[in-house]
Order: C-alpha cells, then structure tokens, then sequence
C-alpha cells in the first residue's frame, strides 16, 4: 500500500515539474544583450526577460523594446525599440524621426542620427523598428520593417547582472500625441 502511495507521489511530482517547465518555456524566456545598438537602455552582458505572450492579445506597441528574428538571417535574434505601427509613415532627416507627422523627442537615444533621409510607410503586419544607440545600430533603417510573426516578444526586465536591475521603460510619453 505505501509502495504504490509513493510511486504516485512521484509521478505527480515530476508531471508538475514538467507542466511548470513547459509553462515557463513557452511563456518567458531571457535573451543576452549583445552589442552596443541599444545603449544606453541595455548594455552587453546584461540579460533580459522577455515575455513571449505579450502579444497574444494586443499588438506590439510604439515603445516597446522587442525581440524579434532579424528579416535578413531568419536563425538570429536582435532586440530594438518599436518605432512604427502598421499603417504609421515614418520620416528620417539626417538627425530627427517623425511618426505620422510628430516629431519624436526621444530620451533614451544616445545621439540622434540616421544615415539618409527618406519616408516611408510602414505595411500592414509589419513594424518598423530602431535602436537607441542610433549611429551604429542596424535596424528598419537598414534591413526594412519587421514582419509581426518575426516577434518573439516583449523585453520587460533586466534581471542580470542583480546591480543592473530594472524595469524597461517604454516611454510612453514620447508617442501619445500620435493619432
């Protein structure tokens, strides 16, 4: 009686542990900063959490910071800064970025720069992504707009290195005048 007690007992306990483990694998998972594209949000060596049921029942937002396969090369991962919404026209001058006709006062970019000045429209499904550290960060300027099935998911924390830990702010400020 107590055998068979104890043989259920652990196979409830290791049917949890998988339940919990595949819970959390398809709901959350980290990503390591790499490269300087989004100083001075997110440092090298710094890791994320990133929720990847963010968008399960709203869309991406302007703001937020998202991870998301690159167009280009499909296998890697990058993580930018949602500038453009479906249908949003984005204007580049050398120095300033608009989203539909709003100039954007940008806090969290390290210098403002953008290669060439152009306007575009951003498609319906797709986003239009930049990084804060805008003179070397390679993003829609450079590889045109992110498909929404290219999203992982939303950064919403750094939890490592603990001294570095914070929130990620998506400013919402900066875009509420846009319509």
């Amino acid at each position: 009686m107590k055998r068979s007690h104890l043989a259920r007992e652990i196979v409830e306990t290791i049917a949890l542990t998988i339940l919990i483990f595949l819970a959390i694998h398809f709901t959350v998972q980290n990503y390591q900063i790499s490269g300087p594209s989004m100083q001075n949000t997110l440092h090298t060596g710094q890791f994320v959490l990133v929720n990847k049921v963010a968008y399960l029942f709203h869309a991406p937002e302007r703001g937020d910071i998202v991870v998301f396969h690159e167009p280009d090369q499909p296998d890697r991962d990058l993580i930018k800064r949602v500038i453009g919404l479906p249908g949003d026209t984005i204007k580049l001058d050398g120095t300033n970025v608009w989203v539909d006709g709003v100039e954007l006062n940008e806090p969290y970019i390290t210098q403002r720069s953008n290669p060439a000045a152009e306007t575009v429209t951003v498609p319906p499904n797709d986003y239009f992504v930049m990084g804060d550290n805008r003179p070397v960060s390679e993003d829609s300027r450079y590889f045109g707009f992110v498909p929404k099935d290219y999203i992982v998911g939303k950064a919403i924390l750094v939890y490592w290195p603990l001294s570095q830990w914070q929130m990620l702010n998506t400013y919402s400020s900066v875009y509420a005048a846009i319509k």
